[in-house]
């Protein structure tokens, strides 16, 4: 099939920046390019109906770091990596914010929490909460950002939990409505939006970059990737490990008490309230092997187990029925949290790694990104 005049004049002759990938960090970058540069034609290319990924199908949790993952991460990096990263998670949630506005996607800010069943564990994440809470009062603004309040737990409604703590600077959001705007916003500032065609192979040219899709070829003068999990799939080189998080959420409970985000056991379970329903997802650690995959598939294994911890500890003499369940897939590195934003060549870019933090970091990887690229024109 042929281009007709009308779609290569519009869309494809002479394109200035194509970025594959139409999540948080795709559409901030064209959001940012074109603020930046108006006269630039931007494509966001996205091989989902709707998205792909993670973007659309996360919990909507903005956090930015629990006791017990800050303590797990300086184990393997220092002080001054891990607490730069927790800015970047503030920053990155700040953006968001300014750029949607809470009430367009009915930010929350209710309070995260770290649940423990171990002594032991609390313990050293109670040591801890003092050296975070000065590290962390330069980042939010907060003298005492964590602090322990288990007298919560019986009034939340929670079985078989001894301890908690809180942490008063991190809410939740409505992933929907907050993709809603960013496409909207992108549209608004003239970008290019194409949905359900897949990027199948690229070639870089002395002019530009030749994109093959599943639909048309077409050349574009520069190419940034934010595909995060599916990275290398096209960028070989780029070493980005999918993970898959498998989720549940409930009908509405009557009488329902929990109001927040949770985390459990070093976050690899997390729960939250949707107005009267419970949205409950993780369990990645009972099958580590078979969560390392791009398919978007739930299983019996983790969803059993999400559901009997549901009905024994979270939501304990609740009767519930299962609306909907999904899986969504994260991009991890082996041991590094951060981001990777980075030029490969003179055309051709990257923005990927989200570490599972997308909805805090994405705008600001967006933005760092495109100014990244824009650098190459």
């Amino acid at each position: 099939m042929n281009y007709s005049h009308w779609e290569h004049d519009s869309y494809f002759n002479s394109v200035d920046l194509t970025i594959i990938g139409g999540g948080i960090v795709g559409l901030n970058a064209a959001i940012a390019a074109r603020k930046a540069q108006p006269a630039l034609k931007v494509i966001v290319i996205e091989k989902g109906v709707v998205l792909m990924g993670a973007s659309l199908r996360n919990a909507g949790f903005a956090c930015f770091g629990s006791p017990s993952e800050l303590i797990d991460d300086l184990k393997s990096r220092n002080e001054e990596q891990v607490f730069q990263l927790v800015e970047k998670r503030w920053k990155g949630l700040l953006a968001l914010r300014n750029l949607i506005g809470d009430k367009a996607m009915e930010y929350e800010g209710l309070g995260g929490y770290e649940l423990f069943d171990s002594e032991n564990a609390f313990a050293e994440s109670r040591e801890a909460i003092a050296g975070f809470n000065k590290k962390v009062s330069s980042i939010t603004g907060e003298r005492e950002t964590y602090k322990v309040t288990d007298d919560k737990i019986k009034q939340f409604g929670f079985n078989g939990f001894l301890h908690m703590i809180e942490n008063c600077s991190e809410g939740q959001l409505n992933t929907g409505k907050m993709i809603q705007t960013l496409v909207r916003k992108a549209a608004e500032e003239g970008v290019i939006l194409i949905n359900g065609v897949e990027v199948k192979s690229f070639n870089e040219e002395t002019d530009g970059v030749l994109i093959n899709t599943s639909w048309q070829n077409f050349k574009t003068k520069h190419v940034l990737f934010t595909t995060n999990a599916y990275t290398s799939e096209l960028l070989k080189d780029v070493v980005v490990k999918p993970a898959r998080a498998q989720v549940l959420i409930t009908k509405p409970i009557e009488g329902l008490r929990l109001k927040g985000a949770f985390h459990y056991d070093k976050g690899y379970y997390y729960f939250r309230n949707v107005g009267q329903r419970v949205l409950f997802g993780g369990g990645r650690n009972l099958d580590f092997e078979g969560e390392t995959t791009t398919q978007l598939e739930t299983t019996d294994k983790i969803q059993k187990a999400l559901e009997k911890m549901l009905s024994e500890k979270i939501i304990p003499g609740h009767t519930y029925e299962v609306e909907r369940r999904w899986s969504g897939i994260m991009g991890l590195g082996d041991c590094d949290k951060s981001p990777v934003i980075k030029s490969l060549s003179k055309r051709t870019h990257c923005a990927v790694r989200l570490g599972g933090m997308g909805v805090a970091i994405g705008t600001l990887v967006g933005q760092e990104a495109a100014a990244m690229v824009l650098n190459q024109f």
